[in-house]
């Protein structure tokens, strides 16, 4: 059961829409508790964030075009280090169907994968990206983009993520195969990283929603 709050935001409480918010703030704070800490909470200085994560994930297309939030397209998630990204991607996750769900994968373990297994791990995310029994496509979010380290294969570079989102862009284009990121990159930095074709793609991919900068590190 969840408990009443009254520290939801004015925000969440008022909005208009088929869809009640303030059940769904409710339930992600429990989810939170369950999953990271009894003290978990949300913070009423990311509303404006958790609400446009909200909208998206609950398919809300009144909201959503309000918020020139595209549901055709996935997420890329911005902000400081240490203000909820990668939590906020795994709790969205409690909202969705257990098949609708993404895949939430550290871009630094990816590429040690590519360290050890070669490109053969660039196309388990890539063509391989298939459910074998449903033939569905898996939604990934590539968490902490921008903080894989630089590993070779027998010799051989290779801008891992960035080949991963290339490939990714053709397979969101041919069979609308959606990709989440976060990342604590601004889309300067995306270019000066993995080059300007990256940050293209990424335009008709993503969705950009960002944390203010100045949000608090919610690991002190």
């Amino acid at each position: 059961m969840i408990e009443p709050n009254t520290s939801i935001p004015h925000e969440i409480k008022t909005i208009q829409s088929h869809y009640d918010y303030t059940i769904y703030w409710l339930l992600i704070e429990k989810k939170g508790k369950e999953i990271y800490h009894p003290k978990f909470k949300l913070y009423e200085e990311d509303t404006a964030t958790i609400l446009q994560l909200l909208i998206y994930f609950l398919q809300d297309a009144p909201l959503a075009q309000k918020y020139k939030i595209d549901l055709r397209k996935g997420i890329i998630l911005t902000g400081p280090v240490g203000c909820g990204k990668t939590t906020l991607m795994t709790l969205m996750n409690q909202l969705l169907l257990t098949h609708h769900r993404h895949l939430v994968k550290a871009c630094r373990e990816i590429a040690f994968e590519f360290g050890v297994e070669g490109f053969e791990a660039i196309l388990r995310y890539t063509r391989k990206s298939f459910n074998q029994y449903s033939e569905t496509n898996v939604t990934y979010c590539f968490d902490d983009l921008g903080l894989e380290p630089v590993v070779q294969y027998f010799g051989t570079s290779c801008n891992v993520m960035a080949e991963i989102l290339l490939s990714r862009y053709d397979l969101f284009i041919r069979f609308k195969m959606f990709t989440h990121i976060t990342t604590n990159l601004n889309s300067q930095d995306i270019e000066s990283f993995y080059g300007n074709r990256v940050r293209s793609r990424c335009r008709e991919m993503f969705n950009l929603i960002s944390f203010d900068m100045s949000s608090l590190d919610k690991r002190s």
